[in-house]
């Protein structure tokens, strides 16, 4: 079993090989400290493509995880196994001293992700190694600028974020898991955790209320599936919500979610806005704006694609720029810059949502076993 030091080029192996196993593997392949030395994935068809994308020569094959995971020729592994298996594969993998990258959501409830925290946390004397949490949209070059614009006080005191994602339906995948909350979330924790975690980074507090409007009113309507058991089932998955997230410090957010809305010219369009000046970016795009509320004028912030970005995939680079983060942190013992605990938060506020939309209430993350 590998220690968690960090050689000239980061052995990794990947957990999980479908669509964003096999986009964790064309990031790192792109990269000229990582090496890719296994794969697993129970899947015949996913481990194909996986060993496609990992260039194939040299690069070990293994159905179970726990084989790739009692290997001795790995520093780090990237968890991209479907939502629901995440605590069981994060079991055996926080029993090793191997840095791990899982996928977001760190999982599919509150109560998993606390006790994958807990996992976390008490085996740190033990294992000294990093676990990193992909949310992997921190990374992405208008988000990152929107967010260093905040924090350099421009807008004053934070009042309100709002991010609205107007994007097109959830992408088949293997075996069509994804169509189910029993295996996702939900549409707001397997999705939006990406947008709940950059309310709670710019807000700098903890959530305390949300409260949602939602449902399946487009998308999959006219589809059914066999589940293992024999039985037929219709997809359960919301298409479109408004959800509105209150924190300790009185920073409130918005969430305005629509999946049958492709054609928009943005798929992301997030909004800030201070006592002092106001702050926009777009996903796609290369500039942040701010608007002082003195009308001096609004100042237009470059946000290029980083030239250190080889490979930009499906993610604007963010996913190929986490890395890099990651094994930056590998090599110089810091904490991971997304950890469990901002895994905990993105799910609970999907969570608290998915609550409020089916109880028709705000609902307190108190309630949830969270203070």
């Amino acid at each position: 079993m590998a220690t968690n030091t960090a050689p000239d080029r980061i052995r990794y192996g990947v957990i999980g090989t479908g669509m964003m196993g096999g986009e964790h593997l064309l990031n790192l392949a792109s990269i000229p400290d990582a090496e890719i030395v296994a794969i697993s994935d129970p899947n015949g068809e996913s481990l194909e493509w996986g060993l496609a994308c990992a260039g194939g020569v040299g690069v070990g094959v293994h159905r179970d995880h726990r084989e790739l995971l009692e290997r001795s020729d790995l520093d780090a592994v990237v968890i991209a196994s479907p939502n629901m298996t995440h605590v069981d594969v994060l079991a055996d993998t926080l029993r090793t001293d191997l840095a791990v990258m899982v996928e977001k959501p760190m999982c599919t409830t509150i109560a998993d992700s606390l006790t994958v925290s807990g996992w976390a946390r008490d085996r740190w004397e033990q294992r000294r190694a990093l676990t990193w949490v992909g949310l992997e949209y921190r990374y992405m070059p208008t988000v990152s600028r929107f967010v260093a614009a905040l924090d350099a006080g421009g807008v004053g005191r934070l009042r309100m974020i709002s991010i609205r994602e107007h994007r097109f339906p959830f992408l088949t995948k293997v075996d069509n898991w994804n169509r189910f909350n029993s295996n996702t979330g939900g549409t707001l924790v397997e999705k939006c955790c990406h947008f709940f975690d950059l309310m709670c980074l710019v807000a700098g507090s903890k959530p305390v209320r949300v409260l949602a409007s939602g449902g399946q009113d487009v998308n999959h309507l006219d589809e059914s599936y066999v589940l293992p058991d024999g039985s037929v089932a219709r997809p359960d998955i919301l298409d479109n919500a408004f959800v509105i997230v209150e924190f300790a410090n009185g920073v409130r957010g918005l969430l305005d979610l629509c999946m049958f809305a492709e054609g928009g010219r943005y798929e992301q369009e997030l909004v800030a806005v201070g006592d002092r000046a106001k702050v926009e970016a777009t996903v796609p795009g290369d500039t942040v704006r701010i608007s002082p509320r003195d009308g001096s004028g609004t100042v237009e912030l470059p946000a290029p694609m980083p030239t250190t970005v080889a490979y930009e995939g499906f993610h604007h680079g963010a996913s190929y720029l986490e890395h890099l983060a990651f094994i930056e942190a590998l090599r110089s013992g810091s904490p991971a810059t997304v950890g469990v605990d901002q895994g905990l938060w993105s799910v609970a506020v999907g969570e608290a949502a998915h609550c409020s939309i089916d109880e028709g209430r705000p609902v307190l993350l108190a309630e949830l076993g969270l203070e």
